[in-house]
């Protein structure tokens, strides 16, 4: 398998994504929504998840599909932001309809950004606003980095971001993922600039470092996150989608596959102070995949979540005012 041509989430069939962010808030919202509602399912590894419309996502519950899927920062402000998506949607004339109502599908997920050094004291929740606009923007290309809802994301030792990445399996079936990486954990080892995902890297899509070259010493204390002790103040959140054909069950599989992405990608992950939560999706633009194609999608999404968190450190630019440094501020 390759990566797609955009090396995007977007190269699967039938996924769009906007971002919205305000520079002096030093945060934003990421939106990923089809034409057509999709397949869609969440599954939680962190200790302190934030989490908007999710219970509808097992695949005991009635909802089918789902309009559109929100990463946002903000902690529980930025649940709002699915409240402008749901208004922007509705314009459209798309959502769940009953009668003459329609009422849009957005579950949404969260990240701890509220001590970066952004402009905070806000007279009104941005969030809503954000949504609309990240919605409004989306389309097949998108930022990397510092967009989105990884404007103002940190880990462990450095400023976080969006990070994306693709595959397309031989039979033709496509794998993407994106991610808002603002992790407890560490995305680099220690003392370097190589990433704990180096070993799963496309080319030199996250600096062409190569694999680690340094073994793990469990005994060196593990990095300290400014205010990272602070429940809540960290989470890895994602989607993973495919245009295979999958239901409800078999995209929450999926989900349950890519979190292997996350601890792959940092150290100490899926920690009682992360929130991390991965959404799977599925747009069943292709035919449905045997058990063993199955096997291939999950295996997939677990390495295009790793290198999604990669990219996502590894574009990150520096900014006046930052608490940490980015990964291109690193000697060598």
């Amino acid at each position: 398998m390759r990566p797609g041509p955009r090396n995007l989430i977007t190269d699967v069939e039938g996924i769009s994504v906007g971002q919205a962010d305000d520079p002096a808030l030093r945060s934003g919202v990421t939106v990923v929504t089809s034409d057509a509602p999709f397949a869609a399912a969440v599954h939680v590894m962190g200790g302190a998840p934030g989490t908007r419309e999710t219970d509808l996502l097992a695949p005991h519950r009635l909802v089918e599909g789902v309009d559109a899927l929100v990463l946002s920062g903000g902690s529980a402000f930025g649940l709002d932001a699915a409240s402008g998506v749901m208004e922007g949607l509705r314009a459209q004339g798309r959502g769940f309809r009953l009668g003459p109502a329609i009422v849009p599908i957005v579950p949404a997920a969260i990240l701890f950004d509220l001590l970066n050094g952004g402009d905070k004291d806000w007279c009104g929740n941005p969030y809503p606003s954000l949504g609309r606009a990240a919605l409004a923007a989306a389309g097949a290309d998108f930022a990397l980095g510092r967009a989105g809802a990884g404007a103002g994301a940190m880990t462990a030792t450095l400023m976080g971001g969006i990070g994306s990445a693709s595959y397309r399996l031989p039979d033709g079936t496509s794998v993407g993922a994106i991610a808002a990486v603002n992790a407890y954990g560490s995305a680099v080892l220690p003392g370097g600039r190589a990433f704990w995902a180096g070993i799963f890297e496309e080319g030199d899509e996250f600096g062409g470092l190569g694999p680690p070259a340094m073994r793990h010493d469990a005994t060196r204390p593990l990095p300290a996150k400014p205010r990272a002790a602070e429940a809540g103040a960290n989470t890895t959140i994602a989607v993973v989608a495919t245009d295979a054909k999958l239901d409800k069950a078999g995209v929450l599989r999926l989900a349950e596959a890519a979190q292997d992405g996350i601890a792959r990608a940092l150290v100490p992950a899926h920690t009682v102070f992360d929130g991390d939560l991965v959404f799977g999706a599925a747009t069943g633009r292709r035919p449905e995949p045997s058990p063993e194609a199955r096997v291939l999608i999950g295996h997939a999404a677990a390495l295009c979540l790793a290198r999604a968190i990669a990219r996502g450190v590894f574009m990150a630019r520096p900014r006046d005012g930052d608490p940490l440094p980015c990964w291109s501020d690193l000697p060598g």
